[in-house]
Parts: C-alpha cells; sequence; structure tokens
C-alpha cells in the first residue's frame, strides 16, 4: 500500500522573507545589548552591596537608605536577566540558534514558571536562585578574577538567603497537617533532601573554598562523610545513609529554617525507610547492613536530636526519654568498647521497640525482628506456650491440630462420597399420564 501525505506549504511573501531574515540579524544584537545591560547592572549592585557590608557606624537613617538601594539595585539586576531570557535566549531557541546550555537554561525557566500557579512563595524563592544561577555560570567561565571575586561573596550571602527561605517554606507545609496528606508530605520530604543536597554541592563547596569563611570542623567532618558517595553507584540503603550525612549537616547549617520538630519528621521518615529495607532483606548481608544503619540513624536520632528538645507535647514522653538518657549515660562510663556497643545496641532496639508496640498492627513485621534480635543478644527470653493437662501438652499449635482434624471429620460426615452407576429412579405418588389422546368414559359405568 502506498502511504500518502499532506504538507502545508505556506505562501512566504516579500515581508514574510523580510521579516524572518531581521529577526535573524537582530538576535545577536539583542545578546549584545542585553548582556551589557546586565554587567551594568551587576556593577551598581555588587557596589551598592559592599556599601552596606562595610558600613559600622550607628546611624541608622544611613543604613536603612543603604539598605534600601541595594534593594533597588538588586530588583533592577534580576530584571534584566529575566529580560535577557525572554528576549535573546527565547528567540535563539525558537530559531534553532541557541547552544545546549541556553536549551537547558529556557527549559530550567519553564520548569519554574510552572510553580505561580500553586505555590507562589517557592516559585519567589526558585526564579531568584535559578536567575542568580544563569548570571553566575557565565561569569564561571570568564577570566575576571577580581570580578568574579566580588561576585562570590554577594552570591553565597544572597543565596544563603534564598535557600533559607525555601526550606522554611517547606517546614510550614510539613508543619500543616491538615491541609497536606501523607503522600504529599513524603513528596515535600524528597524535596527537603534535594534542597539540602543542591546546597552542599553548589554554596557549601564556594564557602570551603573561602577563607573568611568561618565554618566548624563538625560540618567539615560531615562534608568527608557525605564526599564518599559523590561518584559510584549506590543501593538505597547507601541513599537512606547519605540522606542522614545530609540532615546532620542541615543541623548546624539552617536551625531556624528546618526547625527541630519537622528534623524530627525527617529521622522518623528515614527510620521508617531503614525499618522496610530491614524486614524485606533478600539475604543476611543485606540484612546486617541496614540493621547497622538503623543503629547509627537511631544514635543521630536519640543522643544528637532530642537531647536538645526543649518543648514536649506529651510528658509521659518527656519522663520516658530521661530514663533513657539516664541509662545511656550509665553506659557512657563502661571502659571495655565491645560492652559499651553492645548494651547501647539493646537500649536503641528497646526503645524504638516500646514505640513501635504503641502501633503493633503497622509494625508487627518490624516488632517480630526486633523481638528476635533482642533473643540474640541475650537481652530477652523466648517462653514455650504450653501447659500439661492430664490429656497431655497443650499449646496453640495442638490446639490448631485439634480443631482442624474436628473440621475435616465434620466435612467426611455431611459429604459421603456417591457410589458409581447409573443413578435410581425416583419413585413419586402422582403416575406420569400416557401419550395419545384421553380415553372416553361411559356415564352409565360411572353411574
Amino acid at each position: 500500500m502506498e502511504e500518502r501525505r499532506l504538507r502545508v506549504y505556506q505562501q512566504k511573501t516579500f515581508f514574510s522573507k523580510i521579516g524572518t531574515t531581521l529577526s535573524k540579524i537582530l538576535v545577536p544584537t539583542r545578546v549584545g545589548f542585553n548582556s551589557m545591560m546586565i554587567t551594568v547592572k551587576r556593577n551598581n549592585l555588587l557596589k551598592a552591596f559592599e556599601a552596606v557590608q562595610n558600613f559600622d557606624d550607628e546611624d541608622k537613617e544611613k543604613k536603612e537608605s543603604l539598605n534600601r538601594k541595594y534593594e533597588d539595585t538588586f530588583a533592577l539586576y534580576l530584571e534584566s536577566i529575566d529580560k535577557y531570557v525572554m528576549d535573546s535566549v527565547y528567540k535563539k531557541v525558537k530559531n534553532g540558534t541557541a547552544t545546549p546550555f541556553e536549551e537547558e537554561a529556557l527549559s530550567k525557566y519553564y520548569m519554574v514558571t510552572h510553580l505561580k500557579e500553586t505555590q507562589y512563595l517557592e516559585y519567589k524563592y526558585r526564579k531568584q536562585k535559578y536567575l542568580l544561577e544563569l548570571d553566575y555560570g557565565t561569569l564561571k567561565d570568564s577570566k575576571k578574577t577580581k570580578l568574579k571575586e566580588r561576585y562570590i561573596k554577594f552570591y553565597i550571602n544572597k543565596m544563603d538567603i534564598l535557600y533559607k527561605g525555601i526550606l522554611k517554606n517547606y517546614s510550614i507545609q510539613l508543619a500543616d497537617n491538615l491541609k497536606t496528606s501523607a503522600n504529599d508530605k513524603n513528596e515535600i520530604f524528597d524535596k527537603v533532601f534535594d534542597t539540602i543536597e543542591e546546597y552542599i554541592t553548589n554554596i557549601l563547596n564556594l564557602k570551603m573554598k573561602d577563607e573568611s569563611s568561618n565554618l566548624s570542623e563538625e560540618t567539615l567532618n560531615e562534608y568527608d562523610r557525605y564526599s564518599k558517595f559523590l561518584a559510584g553507584k549506590f543501593d538505597s540503603i547507601d541513599i537512606i545513609e547519605k540522606k542522614s550525612i545530609i540532615l546532620a549537616i542541615s543541623r548546624r547549617l539552617f536551625t531556624h529554617s528546618l526547625p527541630l520538630i519537622i528534623a524530627e519528621q525527617c529521622y522518623e521518615q528515614l527510620l521508617n525507610e531503614i525499618r522496610s529495607e530491614m524486614v524485606y532483606a533478600k539475604n543476611d548481608r543485606k540484612f546486617n547492613k541496614a540493621y547497622k544503619m538503623l543503629l547509627k540513624i537511631l544514635d543521630e536520632y536519640n543522643v544528637n536530636l532530642l537531647s536538645t528538645k526543649i518543648y514536649w507535647e506529651k510528658p509521659n514522653d518527656r519522663e520516658e526519654y530521661k530514663k533513657f538518657w539516664e541509662e545511656y549515660k550509665k553506659i557512657d562510663k563502661i571502659e571495655d568498647e565491645n560492652e559499651k556497643e553492645l548494651k547501647k545496641e539493646i537500649l536503641y532496639v528497646k526503645k524504638d521497640l516500646k514505640q513501635l508496640l504503641k502501633e503493633e498492627k503497622r509494625y508487627r513485621l518490624v516488632i517480630k525482628e526486633y523481638k528476635e534480635k533482642l533473643v540474640k543478644l541475650g537481652a530477652m527470653k523466648t517462653i514455650k506456650n504450653t501447659c500439661k493437662t492430664c490429656q497431655g501438652e497443650l499449646s496453640k499449635e495442638n490446639k490448631k491440630k485439634k480443631t482442624q482434624k474436628e473440621k475435616t471429620k465434620t466435612i467426611k460426615k455431611e459429604t459421603k462420597p456417591a457410589k458409581r452407576g447409573r443413578p435410581k429412579k425416583v419413585e413419586t405418588e402422582a403416575k406420569t399420564a400416557k401419550r395419545g389422546r384421553p380415553r372416553k368414559t361411559n356415564i352409565n359405568e360411572n353411574k
């Protein structure tokens, strides 16, 4: 069969040809003009930023005027970049003359703008972050070292504010239990971890290169742990470990943006993930790996996080944690490291088991694994579910067997096996009528 296709040809007039050629010619000049405007606005912004940073006087009016000038120059700077995207990059992509970097920039721009209808606050922070990243990407390849150094100081300062705003918005959504469902919360948790990871890779690296930034040794040690996960293939347990390190870094960098209540929810989410990995592990190696990771997260959750908690919703939970903390202090004084680790492990598992027993139906598989582990560690004993009677030993299993036997006997009595051969005819009282015409009866005979 021959395939026939229709093609629509647009009639190209003289004016349409001139229009297309002029647009192709004017795009490079627009790019140059817009880039020139961006450089002018960028220089004004850096001057205003440095004036605010270097101001030390106590004159409040002058400080407010400098801050206002800085905010105005920042708004004009962002407008110039936005205009560059809409006028130059869009036309280049439409004409097919754009570079891969410009195509990716436009796709990211549309990904950000679609948030405006649903999440306006997130859109506001994300758009500013995107425009700054776009300009920083062009400056990164330039040879102007002095301009780069000046811009990086502003870039780190502004990006800190924007990332804190995004995380604060997520924490408000997680705290609102009425509007956000369980599925929405899971998505927000993923967004929280992704944004913190973006900050570590993009901003924390720049801070570490800068000598003036005062980073603590703990954050640097945590970053060394995180750097192991930058390359290579990782399974689901490794990803959970990476998330726990990201969360530990966030507790030092975003204490106000991610409050303790939200960090507690994030840890509970990680605990649920690692518990499911432990229960559904296919072999002993994966189970042991998941169990070790569980103990690490429990250590960070109970010692580093809950020890700093001041406000408790339930006073009973506070009293239980006090008892746990006293036991932990006693164990921490033990000199033998092996004995100390063993007793800590028993303490963590017992505490987690108490919490899970409150929702026994939901966590029954995890509870079973915990009990088996405590029996192996010698912290729990198994009692046989049997008792001696006159008839013999009675246990739950024997009782089940007896009930099953009784059921099978009753079923056999009710349903007897049918005999082979043709079934017998069932005799009825009423005789079957003969075929043919009905017989005539004489009246005289009846008399």
